[in-house]
């Protein structure tokens, strides 16, 4: 699931912040896509990252 993310560094490349437009960090362990400027975490579900600010966590 979350391997598939892992190994494709260029996908991860490709994805931005829906709202920031910055690069995103990816967070193996909680399963996250992590945007330090929009301070928000965005899920990854089943291999597929959700790129919805509704879904997103707010980090602190």
């Amino acid at each position: 699931m979350s391997t598939e993310i892992k190994s494709d560094t260029k996908m991860l490349e490709a994805l931005l912040c829906p709202i920031t437009h910055s690069v995103l960090t990816y967070d193996a362990r909680a399963k996250e896509l992590i945007s330090k400027k929009a301070k928000l975490a965005y899920p990854i579900r089943n291999g597929i990252p959700i790129m919805l600010a509704s879904e997103a966590r707010k980090l602190n």
